[in-house]
């Protein structure tokens, strides 16, 4: 797992429109980069939600959000239409930028145990440094620990 003070992974990964955004385009910018595990799922769409309702506050900080999962652009389109999400989600299919970050690992859901992404949050600053790291996020509890974070 990516720590707190170290750089954030170089990426570049397509967001649902097919637009390229890579870790050099957040330069100058801080940034949310959270993973979740899929699209449309009860967890996912909560957090999801969050986000776009707290968006405005992010942005008046000019902090950039993005989801990202291994789900494809058309299933990013449509969770993003069926929910009115306002920021990007990134497309990482083959996962390269989950295993990178360490968020892709063995995962035990039913007593069955499955390679997946672990709801992970990373706050990145201007120059691509991790700011802090949010593990197994509690997605009730997220926005307000963003915040505490983001006020430090």
């Amino acid at each position: 797992m990516i720590n707190k003070g170290e750089q954030f992974p170089e990426f570049e990964l397509e967001n649902q429109k097919g637009e390229k955004i890579s870790k050099a385009s957040l330069k100058g910018k801080k940034a949310i980069l959270y993973f979740y595990p899929r699209d449309n799922t009860p967890t996912c769409t909560t957090e999801a939600c969050d986000f776009r309702d707290n968006l405005t506050y992010f942005n008046d900080l000019n902090v950039q959000v993005y989801g990202i999962s291994g789900d494809s652009k058309r299933k990013h389109q449509n969770f993003i239409e069926k929910h009115q999400l306002n920021f990007d989600l990134l497309v990482d299919e083959d996962f390269k930028l989950s295993e990178a970050t360490g968020v892709y690992q063995l995962k035990k859901t039913f007593g069955k145990e499955t390679m997946g992404i672990v709801r992970t949050t990373f706050v990145v600053d201007e120059e691509g440094n991790v700011i802090d790291v949010i593990e197994k996020v509690k997605v009730k509890e997220q926005m307000d620990t963003l915040k505490a974070i983001l006020e430090g």
